[in-house]
């Protein structure tokens, strides 16, 4: 428990890291990967047979203080993030106005090169 974050005295601890995936998602390249829970009635995940997929239930949640905590203790919804697809030119105008703004950013670095050539 180490590595794990605080965050008002309670660890963030995250009872399971892996996503959930579909049932034959693996067998098929038609089935998506994402989640849909299995209503056949002789499906061997939905009866929860021995060595199958696990299937998402209540137990898997979070606890309420540090649920949808970011490991800097901030929570996802009171800051923003920079997409993926946004240029180095305007991410540093993006970064300069949040900063006016107060806004929290949560990957403010991001595509930033050190200008030491000059």
């Amino acid at each position: 428990m180490s590595n794990t974050l605080r965050y008002n005295g309670v660890y963030i601890v995250k009872k399971r890291t892996k996503k959930f995936i579909r049932h034959q998602s693996d067998r098929y390249v038609k089935i998506a990967k994402n989640w849909r829970k299995p209503r056949g009635i002789d499906n061997r995940v939905r009866r929860r047979f021995k060595g199958q997929m696990l299937m998402p239930n209540i137990g898997y949640g979070s606890n309420k203080k540090t649920k949808d905590r970011l490991p800097s203790g901030f929570k996802k919804t009171h800051c923003a993030e920079i997409a993926h697809n946004v240029s180095s030119k305007n991410r540093k105008l993006i970064v300069e106005r949040a900063a006016q703004l107060a806004i929290k950013i949560t990957n403010p670095n991001a595509r930033l090169r050190s200008e030491e050539n000059e």
